[in-house]
């Protein structure tokens, strides 16, 4: 393209020629050279009648110009300054060249003192040589002809000669490239002035033979082999661009420095006591030591003054020098301690090493990880390398110091944004890197962006080393896609404490199953609760291979659910999920139709995993010769489940009638009707080992939604929105999973969401207006972050009845932006209003008296406090004000710190908490991952700390599972053929199973549901007398057999009129007042011995009927908050009349229950995956894993139809308009 711009043809060039006047030649030659070539072609194209080639030519020559950049190095000077002093590599080699000249002159005048004789006689060159070997002691003049004129042979002196002279010509050639200016600034330099004084003698006596034995101090250039040194490591360090320690190079020096002072001192006492007592080198090198040494033994001392002065000399050097280097080196060291140093390329290379990439360490979450990362056996050899940009804490030094940590734990101050940095840390080699985020952050977007950043730098740098990044808001998890495992804290979050609302106490739940326990908690306790609750706090995740499992093995060819509950019958364990070979996709709870092969990865709930387990056959063997008779109450916690897995399971019947198909309302735990008036035992279906094709569990399971969708409408003859199922069209955020759920068939507008302000649509001001069926669920959060959709979505997933849709509304501080408006709008009842959890007329407008959830999110601009763990004070204190106002209402909060939970619902004369406290700290000093989980707030799932999810991090490096199956269990991910968490509650008509072992035969044989644990609650009364004593306390379960009865006739009597509650008494509900009877009766019968106990109870009823005139002035003041406002009151209870039903509610949600009387207290605690024989209380809530109901509804629509087409007739229509996959 360029020469066919420039070859113009004839008719363009004489048209150029006729266009443009003729130019001069000194227009011609006045053409800057930068001008364009066409310009520079119609400028010289004056000549029309010379050929074209001598034109181009000219416009070439004139528009072509070379130019040669850095002409000024090409001089000989800059060539040799670049090769001398400039180039690294040519340096370095300059200054080891030099280097080495420097010990060899010093080597040479070891030898030449060696070799030298003064007994033989000394003088000049070719002199007559005289004896001065003889020292008067007595006489004090000196002679000085031994200290001037030593004895040099030919060859050496040759030798010595070249080599000054070498030097000599090296020297002045570098003060000649350094040259700057002033002269005598290189003149008067140490260096300089040391060079001439060991090399101009040398040269002088070249010319001058009398002077070549002359006395010179060749021993003085140790410091010039000193000052080499220093800057060929500089060089080095230039040349390989490593930037070493500065402690190295300080080490160098002060070592380098020693050195020279002793050979200094020691050359120099040899010489000039040739004038004395004629010492050796090695005498004088032993003085020298001892001397330097302050030990000073006196048996060799210098004789002669000079020798004697140049010992001071040393002395008062040595004095002002080491000292500066010591300094300098304790504070290199000092800076080191801070800094970290470096990990070792030799032990990166032979340990196995993880690093903690961190913005700020506090002592709280060192402690979590090196906890968890801890106690796998398999991690005891690891080494932990913390990289962190501020300096170390006191209290982490303190912890890092203690000897368990300090031989596996490195501290290092860096930025993971420094690839030096990373080199330190030995990146490349590391097993894994864990990304935290600085969660207690003013700003987490800006946390999260460093967190990025840091994996970015971390991938960047060593693309081969896995990472697990942990990040705060789920927007921010699509930039981090290409780590190995991701946890998103506010995705976590919103789902858990969604689930804690339909499945009670779900986070402590997951909280006990991501964190690694030996179950030995609490063992030790008197409590049978705190036995039981710690013992099955130990179970924990774990996966094997079918094929090499003694646990489910033989069940290869079996259908899952069959192996699921014989698994748990015979060995106590609990499969949960399975994965497979050719799939990816882990399944929970796949259902009855599949059918387990040797390929299978099994996922399993147990104490320990398989392979750690010893299997004791004989006692099972006597237990079955035993039979099954006599096997009554559970015998407790403390037995392995293997020892009674075959108790209580009653007898095996072949009926196949409860398989069908059943109505709505039917319960899955209905008595048998051939056996409810028999006189044998009541029998459970088995388990069958294939599915059979007449007996599906998602027939029953979309039978059941269909006909509750369709029945909703006909109550009251309200007007009722139809729902669709299918995906949300609008996800706030990139990286969400999609999820079927019931949404609306038409957005509803912006304005219909507002709970507390009427639109156009509709006039409805308050939650009484709207008439909901269900209790409402109120979410208090700051802003409308992202994440506050997860909280959304498992609640209106696909799997949940319509009728079992609770109303949410979200208080919030701040009002919502349009985006997350445009996310919710789709789903039903969801509303929102802005408002505090601190303002009384804020809860009462959003419904808080018709709510029976009340989720307190921790605030992000007050999860950082000038003190620490003052950051939850305000939600503390406000919680503690909701529940004293409506103390009917479930609060689930949310904390910053753990260890705050003990200020919920606080009580200060409260002897079990007390008691409690003294527990957990017992059990911090066992060891203990899980010292706060006997907290009752914690057991019973009322308050959570997103911090307790960290371990889900950690533990994912030795489970690279356990993340995914969290998700599952949270509903955040919703795999095709996986099952989702829910719960049933044990009623009486379900007590005729008696034992958790019968309950798993029950689900799988029935539905395929797989029991994985179960949530109970208890109710304890003690005396405050003895606080101390924990044995004096009195346990009463609220399910008394002969309480039953009463308590389910005052539950079927709907008490809507209210009682005067100054007038109330505790008499007057009949389940307390037969508690108050039984603990009144207990009392009666010590209080012939103890009379103090009794003046002691009087004084507490005292106190409760000052305690019910407060809470009656609290009544009063919500009441009249609501008539100001406008609200009807009719829908407010005070807590002295509450119903009995009231009542039953509080403790199955396990609030401390009698604000009337200290003396009693309900606690709520987790079982998972209790033993078999377990005994089944009314009450319990049961947490299942049911199968997803459309996992095949596709590919066995034509086996259902003939099988169940009475009853799936009329609901088939409607299933298929409103799921809209």
């Amino acid at each position: 393209m360029a020469r066919a711009k420039l070859k113009n043809s004839p008719s363009e060039i004489n048209s150029h020629v006729k266009t443009v006047p003729p130019a001069t030649t000194e227009d011609v030659h006045g053409v800057s050279p930068l001008l364009p070539a066409r310009r520079m072609g119609s400028l010289g194209s004056d000549v029309g009648q010379r050929p074209h080639a001598e034109d181009f030519s000219m416009d070439s020559s004139l528009s072509q110009v070379q130019v040669e950049f850095y002409v000024n190095e090409n001089t000989f000077k800059e060539r040799l300054k670049l090769f001398f002093i400039k180039n690294q590599r040519s340096s370095l080699r300059i200054r080891l060249f030099n280097f080495s000249l420097k010990l060899l002159t010093c080597l040479l005048y070891i030898v030449r003192v060696l070799l030298d004789n003064p007994a033989e006689g000394i003088g000049c060159w070719e002199c007559e040589k005289q004896n001065y070997s003889t020292f008067n002691q007595s006489s004090t003049e000196i002679n000085w002809a031994p200290i001037l004129w030593v004895d040099r042979k030919m060859p050496l002196w040759a030798i010595q000669v070249s080599v000054a002279l070498i030097s000599f010509l090296e020297t002045m050639l570098l003060i000649y490239l350094s040259y700057k200016g002033n002269i005598w600034e290189q003149i008067f330099r140490i260096s300089f002035i040391l060079e001439m004084i060991n090399t101009v003698p040398f040269i002088i006596t070249i010319f001058w033979s009398p002077l070549r034995n002359l006395f010179i101090p060749v021993f003085l250039n140790c410091w010039l082999a000193k000052y080499a040194l220093e800057n060929m490591i500089n060089d080095l360090h230039r040349a390989i661009q490593r930037t070493q320690s500065a402690m190295f190079n300080q080490v160098l020096i002060l070592i380098c420095t020693l050195l020279c002072l002793v050979f200094t001192g020691t050359c120099g006492i040899q010489h000039l006591e040739r004038a004395g007592d004629n010492l050796s080198l090695f005498k004088s090198f032993y003085f020298c030591i001892v001397t330097f040494s302050t030990v000073g033994y006196g048996d060799v001392t210098p004789k002669i003054w000079p020798s004697q002065l140049l010992v001071v000399i040393m002395i008062c050097v040595a004095l002002v020098v080491l000292p500066l280097q010591f300094e300098e080196l304790v504070y290199l060291w000092m800076e080191r301690q801070k800094s970290g140093g470096n990990y070792s390329r030799h032990r990166a290379q032979t340990e196995k090493h993880v690093v903690l990439c961190v913005s700020s360490l506090k002592i709280d979450l060192l402690m979590d990880f090196l906890n968890e990362f801890y106690a796998h056996p398999r991690l005891q050899d690891y080494y932990v390398v913390i990289l962190c940009p501020t300096e170390m804490d006191i209290q982490v030094r303190r912890v890092l110091q203690i000897p368990l940590w300090s031989q596996r734990v490195i501290y290092l101050q860096g930025s993971a944004l420094k690839d030096q940095d990373l080199m330190r840390a030995k990146m490349d080699n590391g097993e894994a890197c864990f990304i935290l985020s600085s969660r207690n952050e003013a700003d987490r977007t800006a946390a999260d962006h460093q967190t990025i950043l840091r994996a970015w730098a971390v991938k960047d740098f060593a693309p081969n080393c896995p990472l697990y990044v942990q990040i705060l808001k789920p927007e921010n998890k699509f930039h981090v896609k290409f780590a190995d495992h991701v946890v998103c804290e506010e995705e976590c979050k919103y789902a858990m404490l969604a689930l804690n609302c339909v499945c009670p106490a779900t986070s402590t739940l997951i909280t006990l199953l991501v964190h690694t326990s030996r179950g030995q908690e609490g063992q030790e306790s008197p409590e049978q609760w705190q036995r039981m609750y710690g013992r099955c706090s130990g179970n924990e995740v774990y996966h094997i291979r079918m094929g090499d499992s003694k646990f489910f093995m033989e069940y290869e060819g079996k259908s899952f659910t069959y192996a699921a509950f014989h698994a748990h019958k015979k060995y106590g364990v609990c499969l949960i999920g399975i994965r497979r070979e050719e799939n990816k996709s882990i399944l929970l709870n796949p259902g009855p139709r599949h059918i387990m092969t040797a390929s299978d990865t099994c996922f399993y709930i147990n104490i320990t995993k398989e392979e750690n387990s010893a299997f004791i056959f004989k006692q099972e063997e006597k237990q079955k010769k035993k039979g099954f008779a006599g096997r009554g109450i559970y015998d407790g916690p403390s037995r392995l489940p293997v020892h009674s897995i075959i108790a209580s399971m009653g007898t095996v019947a072949m009926d196949l009638q409860n398989t069908e198909c059943r109505p709505v309302n039917s319960s899955k735990l209905t008595l048998p009707s051939e056996n409810g008036s028999g006189s044998r035992r009541p029998s459970i279906a088995p388990v069958l080992e294939l599915a059979d094709s007449s007996s599906l569990l998602p027939c029953d399971l979309l039978s059941d939604q269909s006909e509750d969708e369709m029945t909703q409408s006909d109550d009251e003859g309200l007007t009722v929105v139809e729902y669709v199922k299918g995906y949300p069209p609008n996800s706030p955020y990139i990286g969400s999973s999609p999820t079927l759920c019931h949404l609306l068939p038409i957005k509803a507008p912006f304005c219909c969401l507002r709970l507390d302000k009427g639109c156009k649509h509709n006039s409805y001001e308050d939650a009484k207006a709207y008439g909901f069926k269900n209790k409402l669920i109120i979410v208090s959060a700051e802003t409308a972050g992202n994440g506050l959709y997860n909280f959304i979505v498992p609640l209106r997933a696909y799997y949940r009845s319509r009728k079992e849709l609770n109303p949410i509304v979200l208080l919030l501080d701040n009002k919502p932006e349009n985006h997350f408006l445009e996310a919710i709008c789709c789903f039903p009842m969801v509303y929102y209003m802005e408002g505090t959890i601190d303002n009384l007329d804020s809860l009462l407008q959003c419904g808080i008296i018709y709510a029976d959830n009340l989720v307190v999110v921790d605030k992000e601009s007050t999860m950082s406090a000038e003190e620490d763990y003052m950051a939850d004070a305000k939600t503390i204190v406000n919680v503690q004000t909701m529940f004293r106002l409506f103390p009917s209402l479930s609060i689930i909060t949310e904390l910053t710190h753990p260890s705050n939970m003990r200020f919920m619902q606080f009580r200060a004369k409260d002897s079990y908490s007390l008691a409690l406290s003294k527990l957990e700290k017992k059990e911090r000093e066992n060891g203990s991952n899980l010292a706060f989980m006997f907290r009752l707030p914690f057991a019973a799932g009322r308050v959570f700390s997103i911090s307790m999810l960290d371990t889900l991090l950690y533990q994912s490096f030795v489970k690279d599972y356990m993340i995914t199956i969290t998700r599952l269990l949270l509903g955040l991910d919703t795999t095709p053929g996986s099952g989702y968490l829910c719960a049933m509650k044990i009623t009486e008509d379900d007590l005729w199973i008696r034992t958790y072992g019968r309950l798993f035969q029950k689900l799988c044989s029935s539905s395929a549901e797989i029991p994985i644990g179960i949530y109970r609650t208890e109710s304890h009364m003690f005396s405050t007398s003895e606080p101390h004593d924990i044995r004096t306390q009195i346990s009463i379960n609220v399910e008394d057999c002969e309480d039953t009865k009463d308590v389910k006739e005052h539950w079927n009597i709907k008490t809507s009129h209210h009682r005067n509650s100054c007038s109330s008494d505790q008499s007057e509900h009949p389940l307390l007042r037969r508690k108050s009877m039984q603990w009144a009766r207990r009392l009666s019968r010590k209080g012939n011995k103890h009379t103090s106990k009794t003046a002691e109870w009087i004084s507490q009823q005292r106190l409760s009927l000052y305690r019910r005139s407060e809470r009656q002035e609290l009544s009063e003041l919500v009441k009249n908050r609501m008539k100001h406002l406008g609200l009807p009151t009719t829908g407010y209870e005070d807590v002295a009349n509450l119903t009995a039903s009231d009542v039953m509610n509080r403790v199955n949600l396990g609030y401390l229950q009698d604000e009337m009387n200290d003396h009693q207290n309900t606690l709520s605690y987790v079982l998972i995956n209790p033993p078999p024989d377990t005994r089944l209380e009314l009450n319990d809530i049961v947490y299942l894993i049911r199968s997803d109901p459309l996992a095949h509804v596709s590919n066995d629509s034509h086996s259902r139809k003939s099988s169940c087409s009475k009853k799936l007739d009329p609901c088939n229509p409607e299933t298929r308009d409103e799921t809209q996959l």
